[in-house]
């Protein structure tokens, strides 16, 4: 598969290793378990929207925008990067923020990924919890435009086949990490939200005849609508690179049993799970996305849902920066 036709600019550091996690898997009993280090892409702390922005950012260069705009929760990983990448290439940033928590204490508000986000200089607007975010970009985007702007609107977690071709990518570059280990991968899991990060994978793995499932946890939805989003994205991102029919259905799996009482809420498989890593691998994962999806495959192997397994990997999406915004709500002394 040839990606290197698709504009792109350079703003993580690639390869991330694929790491052993050899502590965990003994404590676990079960599957030895790898950890794509996505949280090392470098750009902003790292994470995984770094290599879709890679592609994002050089389509926002190509349409001459001087300013972008995107939208998330409050303390979004991918508000944050995007507002790294704009700085790294010299544009302004627009950040349009849901106030999904409700009730948040003020780390949630100000700490974390907020933090970086007015360090990295981006414009912060807050909507009320319901909002039609890509209504409120496009009347963003209209009001920049009549200040003389060329605006950029960057969708949600980065989730389009623009970029989803960064996990095309990553679907590639672990194969061939992999192949070069003499490892035999025969799961790969992480955590599902937007979308994106799932179906760009999905389609490498397909288009490379890996024959590898994939499994995301969700994070936010119900499992209808999360794979249900992932296969719709995952069809036009194979036909954008232009390996039309290669996704079935029955190739998208999401498991949206561990989102708890709601997106951006914790749980307490998620404050263990987060506890586990950090006191048996010296790692650090975060409370919204890859705490959720670690407590769903530690939860998953204990259930033998992996007895067929030799090797797992974990994608690690990045995102530490926010248990900054949640440290009036975990648990360190469980």
């Amino acid at each position: 598969m040839l990606l290197s036709r698709f504009p792109r600019v350079s703003l993580a550091h690639l390869p991330t290793p694929l790491e052993h996690l050899p502590r965990l898997s003994k404590h676990l009993g079960g599957p030895q378990i790898y950890v794509k280090r996505d949280d090392c892409t470098g750009l902003g702390t790292g994470g995984n929207k770094t290599r879709k922005l890679e592609f994002l950012m050089a389509d926002a260069l190509r349409n001459k925008a001087d300013v972008v705009i995107t939208q998330g929760a409050v303390q979004s990983n991918h508000a944050r990067q995007t507002a790294a990448a704009a700085c790294k290439l010299g544009m302004d940033c627009e950040l349009i923020f849901e106030k999904r928590v409700v009730d948040a204490a003020d780390a949630y508000l100000n700490s974390g990924n907020v933090l970086l986000d007015r360090i990295f200089g981006a414009n912060i607007r807050d909507v009320d919890k319901g909002s039609d975010m890509n209504a409120e970009m496009e009347t963003l985007a209209k009001e920049l435009r009549s200040q003389g702007k060329t605006p950029y609107i960057i969708p949600g977690g980065g989730s389009n086949t623009i970029g989803a071709l960064g996990y095309v990518d990553c679907a590639l570059e672990f194969l061939s990490q992999a192949n070069r280990e003499m490892i035999a991968i025969d799961h790969v899991v992480h955590a599902t939200g937007s979308a994106g990060t799932q179906a760009g994978l999905l389609v490498g793995l397909k288009a490379s005849h890996a024959n590898i499932p994939l499994l995301g946890i969700g994070v936010n939805a119900a499992r209808k609508d999360q794979e249900e989003k992932v296969y719709k994205l995952a069809v036009e991102t194979a036909e954008f690179v232009g390996a039309p029919g290669i996704i079935q259905r029955g190739d998208v799996v999401a498991n949206c049993d561990y989102v708890g009482p709601g997106y951006g809420m914790p749980t307490e498989g998620m404050n263990e799970a987060v506890l586990l890593l950090a006191r048996l691998e010296g790692l650090l994962f975060d409370p919204v996305y890859s705490g959720k999806g670690l407590a769903g495959m530690i939860d998953l192997i204990d259930k033998g849902h992996f007895t067929d397994a030799k090797n797992v990997v974990f994608v690690h999406t990045g995102g530490s920066a926010g248990l900054f915004g949640y440290s009036d709500l975990l648990d360190t002394e469980m």
